[in-house]
């Protein structure tokens, strides 16, 4: 299953299964700051990012922290999405829950 994490004006394109929120942040948390030769946590890794994908693969979508900070292009997919009939699911607030 593949799909989208937004945050910031930032993006990732995930495959894996739909993230719950506490998850969701966790891997904003992981992938946000690029480490080499960092680990997945155990408890991320059933997510990889990847670097193609065609918007009629995206089964979910996340918005971690402030929706008006995503780029234009990512708030049309994320519009085209839920056209679609696909979730798109917001956290309640940035990354400190």
């Amino acid at each position: 299953m593949t799909g989208i994490l937004a945050f910031g004006d930032n993006h990732l394109i995930l495959e894996g299964p739909e993230p719950s929120e506490a998850e969701a942040r966790g891997l904003v948390r992981f992938w946000s700051v690029i480490q080499i030769g960092r680990t997945v946590p155990a408890e991320l890794a059933a997510w990889r990012v990847i670097t193609k994908a065609f918007r009629e693969e995206l089964a979910w979508a996340w918005v971690v922290g402030d929706a008006a900070e995503n780029t234009e292009a990512v708030r049309v997919l994320l519009d085209e999405l839920r056209a679609r009939g696909v979730a798109v699911r917001a956290t309640a607030a940035g990354l400190s829950r």
